[in-house]
């Protein structure tokens, strides 16, 4: 006998189902659980104050950067450079299907397009803002590194309010070119952040990519690469600050379509309080992909009895010469170490915060921006000095 399950108040707003436990890739985050009220639409106008506010939040809001606004989803022309960068609508469609994508279709973002194309030498800051009370926000951008350029991107999402935050973000890294991408999920503490990410890499591309998720009570962060032509390398990067009853998970796949490719993954995870981390990820060697050389790893740091985090590491090869391997591991501080400074004088608080620093800061040597990689240590020792007065 089939059993009608009712739809939730967040399912009748949002015109669609809601993954569930029952889903394997939603087992540790139960969207019908965690979003328990409707959802309306973002209002149409933000007074300037708060936009400004927001702005000079931005850990990079003190570094030259080319910056371009979006306030709940829409391009704020005024307060966007687009010197020597292009923009317009009509971003690409993408091929992949989930419930991410499904509901950044029902939400009706306007499409823009990023291209980026020669050396372009000022990092460029794609800031979305988001505001509302329980309203439903969407963004859609593509982003085009041409043929043998390189670029500098960041994008930073902050807000303000109780809101969902779905933004997709398709980029297509061309032959020869490189791409360092760094994205800060610094969302509203009351916010939800489900988002879906897309890479497609041309031959002998690079990408260097870091995700760094600190801020909503809620994160669903789902990424594609494929690897479309030889002599492609990326070095997929996160790290999580998370705390009290922060949940963050990262669904993450690498497709290694063509062969003499090369692929690094590497997250570290920080869990204090109730928080819990999850990390799935995925790397895929298709039949003819041979001479893949691709290597996964996540590593979890459990600062209280009461953190928690998953981990679901997986390869699936077809190809018989390949080079590939994963591994995950999760605990407390190496507590050797911490006697270690301890004798050195240094108080217990403060050798525990250096740990903290030095765990997660290795995710942080993807980024070759030195202005840029000073802003994220900053404000991670930031970030541990509030968790230390907390305590």
């Amino acid at each position: 006998m089939n059993v009608i399950v009712p739809k939730t108040a967040a399912e009748l707003a949002l015109g669609l189902s809601l993954p569930h436990r029952k889903m394997e890739d939603w087992r540790w985050t139960d969207l019908r659980q965690l979003i328990d009220r409707s959802y309306g639409a973002a209002p149409a106008k933000v007074d300037a104050a708060s936009i400004e506010r927001l702005i000079a939040r931005s850990p990079l809001a003190n570094i030259a950067v080319q910056r371009i606004v979006f306030v709940n989803g829409k391009l704020d022309k005024g307060r966007s450079c687009l010197d020597g960068v292009s923009i317009g609508k009509n971003a690409i469609a993408p091929v992949h299907k989930d419930f991410l994508l499904e509901l950044n279709e029902k939400l009706k973002p306007e499409s823009m397009t990023l291209v980026l194309e020669g050396t372009v030498d000022t990092p460029v800051e794609v800031l979305q803002l988001s505001f509302g009370q329980q309203a439903a926000v969407a963004s859609r951008l593509h982003v085009e590194v041409a043929k043998s350029s390189s670029a500098t991107l960041v994008e930073t999402y902050l807000g303000d309010g109780d809101y969902i935050n779905n933004p997709v973000v398709t980029v297509t890294v061309h032959k020869g070119a490189r791409l360092d991408r760094l994205k800060l999920e610094l969302e509203a503490e009351r916010a939800q952040h489900l988002s879906h990410t897309i890479f497609w890499l041309g031959a002998d591309s690079r990408l260097f990519d870091l995700t760094l998720t600190t801020g909503s009570v809620l994160s669903r962060q789902n990424v594609n690469v494929t690897m479309l032509g030889q002599g492609g390398t990326s070095q997929i990067n996160g790290a999580y600050l998370l705390r009290r009853k922060q949940h963050a998970d990262t669904r993450l796949v690498v497709d290694h379509a063509v062969p003499h490719c090369t692929s690094r993954e590497l997250f570290k995870c920080v869990m204090d309080d109730h928080a819990r981390g999850i990390f799935q990820g995925k790397v895929m060697v298709r039949k003819d992909a041979q001479k893949t050389d691709g290597k996964q790893s996540s590593h979890a740091l459990l600062l209280s009895e009461t953190a928690e985090f998953d981990a679901k590491p997986e390869l699936e090869i077809f190809a018989d010469d390949v080079v590939c391997g994963h591994g995950a591991t999760s605990g407390d501080l190496n507590h050797d170490h911490l006697f270690y400074l301890m004798s050195r004088g240094i108080p217990e608080a403060e050798a525990k915060s250096l740990l903290i620093a030095a765990f997660v800061g290795e995710a942080f040597d993807v980024v070759a921006h030195e202005g840029i990689k000073e802003a994220l240590v900053k404000f991670s020792r930031k970030w541990l000095t509030e968790r230390r007065r907390a305590g």
